[in-house]
């Protein structure tokens, strides 16, 4: 043992940490670090002998408060910091990572391949130096502010080369910028990169926006499912948060403390995706790393590995998935010594299944494996009750921005973004948002900044009335005026209440007592 790390879990009183270091300091023991969370400290040591080791503990087992003592391999900044580069050595996209003086430290093995500079020549150069452009990466560490799809030319040993960029600047809590991170080549799959690396994972079910109650009902299934260990499949169109469902499930779960892992099967092609999930011996390739490599379901192991589009797994991955899932153990590539891992699996897809198995395309074994607890996440035309929330929820998020003023939104734009059809659900109402705060000028947002797909309305047939008057309406009158118009809709297409409150997914009470409430007429 090269170091011996300790984890100590203790009752949360002042002063404890304090006496856990005068245990320590008296014996002359080099600390290594040492990290201190809610009621549990992470201490890692010098390598001592196992005599002393074991008086070491049962010294610190004795410190009034503490309730117990163990070892550990893996420090918590260690595990975060094997998930990140698990990832970044998994694309085939350039990330590089500097810090708040343009140092660089991170340059990932795509960005060797992509720029011809190897990692050892660049790590802890200036990115001045090592990328002779003045690429904008430099100019956001000095502004704070991230950019997105940005052209640039960058001069390599090949000659001078077209590259698309994007980069986010790394702030600490102060929110001071410490650092920014850069993408290169195909920002589709570098900026979801980017995303799930960065984000934080203390994601909960607290975290979702919504009103209706058919996503009341949603989660509160999903924490119920969350406290056991069942296998997870979470069903829904793109955008609906699937990912962010994966995310809370585990927090949730006894699991919590583990990595959660998440992998896009749709993201690298069949032969990579096969090495990133169950690893590889020495030599097992041509190219592979010296000693082998640890698969993500290794590193997963006791915690949450989310596979998401797994129906784009091939037939041969699904069948090596299924035995993972069925023994409990992992072959990594080129070995033939099985690894037993303890791995909960929620997997996603948009795609439907059953067609695909069907056609042949998916296998029905796999697919009962997956399916033991089935969540389907409703579109966001089927909860339109949702949609004020969630504009609420983005424009003060985007007012954040230094550079954003508006006043808020008038009744007419809020009518217009509850008839779209939204087939791209969250996340396509997130953009048109985010494009209506870009658009506006000092003043509310209108319809005139509402671009939208057309021929998606639910309604188009219905007026948008007063839209002229360009009525600001405040964030908090957003829902109520939304809830109304909806309900004006709803009674006027279906005839009656029952049928209403079945469209709107809501109970037939609730729609009787709105009615009452706003007055509204019924057919």
């Amino acid at each position: 043992m090269e170091t011996l790390r300790l984890r100590i879990e203790f009752e949360d009183r002042v002063g404890i940490v304090f006496d856990v270091s005068q245990v320590v300091s008296p014996k002359n023991i080099n600390i290594i670090s040492l990290q201190v969370l809610p009621n549990q400290m992470y201490l890692e040591t010098e390598a001592m002998p196992e005599e002393k080791a074991l008086v070491l503990l049962q010294e610190l087992r004795h410190v009034a408060g503490v309730r117990g003592v163990e070892l550990i391999e893996v420090m918590p900044h260690e595990e975060k910091e094997r998930q990140i580069r698990a990832v970044l050595d998994s694309v085939s996209d350039g990330i590089i990572a500097v810090d708040r003086k343009g140092t660089i430290t991170v340059f990932n093995p795509a960005c060797e391949k992509i720029l011809l500079i190897s990692a050892e020549r660049a790590l802890g150069r200036d990115v001045a130096e090592v990328i002779s452009m003045d690429i904008p990466m430099i100019q956001s560490l000095r502004t704070g502010v991230g950019y997105d799809n940005r052209e640039i030319m960058i001069n390599t040993p090949r000659g001078r080369h077209h590259y698309l960029s994007t980069g986010r600047p790394v702030k600490d809590q102060a929110g001071r910028v410490i650092g920014m991170v850069a993408a290169l080549k195909d920002m589709s799959q570098v900026r979801d990169l980017v995303y799930s690396v960065t984000k934080p994972s203390m994601l909960t079910f607290d975290d979702i926006i919504y009103g209706s109650e058919v996503m009341e009902r949603v989660i509160a299934m999903a924490r119920r499912v969350a406290r056991s260990d069942s296998t997870v499949i979470i069903r829904g169109e793109s955008g609906t948060g699937k990912e962010l469902f994966a995310r809370a499930i585990h927090m949730e779960s006894p699991r919590r403390k583990k990595p959660f892992v998440p992998l896009n099967c749709a993201a690298l092609p069949d032969s990579l995706l096969e090495s990133e999930l169950f690893g590889y011996a020495d030599g097992a390739f041509t190219g592979a790393k010296k000693g082998g490599k640890q698969g993500l379901f290794e590193f997963a192991n006791e915690g949450t590995l989310f596979l998401d589009e797994i129906g784009e797994l091939s037939p041969h991955l699904q069948a090596k998935l299924l035995r993972v899932l069925q023994d409990g153990k992992v072959r990594r590539i080129g070995d033939g010594n099985e690894i037993a891992v303890n791995v909960r699996v929620i997997a996603a897809t948009n795609r439907n299944l059953e067609d695909m198995i069907a056609r042949g395309d998916f296998r029905e074994d796999l697919y009962y494996r997956l399916n033991v607890f089935p969540i389907r996440l409703p579109a966001l035309r089927e909860r339109p009750e949702d949609i004020p929330f969630l504009v609420q929820h983005f424009l003060q998020k985007f007012s954040r921005h230094p550079d954003k003023s508006f006043s808020g939104i008038s009744s007419g734009a809020l009518r217009l973004l509850a008839k779209n059809r939204w087939t791209g659900n969250v996340r396509e109402l997130e953009n048109v948002v985010e494009r209506a705060v870009n658009l506006v000028e000092n003043g509310e947002i209108g319809t005139e900044h509402i671009i939208l797909d057309e021929n998606r309305l639910v309604s188009p047939d219905i007026e948008i009335i007063n839209c002229e008057k360009r009525e600001i309406v405040s964030l908090k009158e957003v829902a109520e005026l939304a809830e109304i118009e909806m309900l004006k809709q709803a009674l006027a297409a279906y005839g009656s209440s029952r049928k209403a409150a079945k469209i709107l997914g809501v109970s037939h009470t609730t729609v009787l007592n709105k009615i009452k409430r706003f007055g509204l007429k019924t057919p």
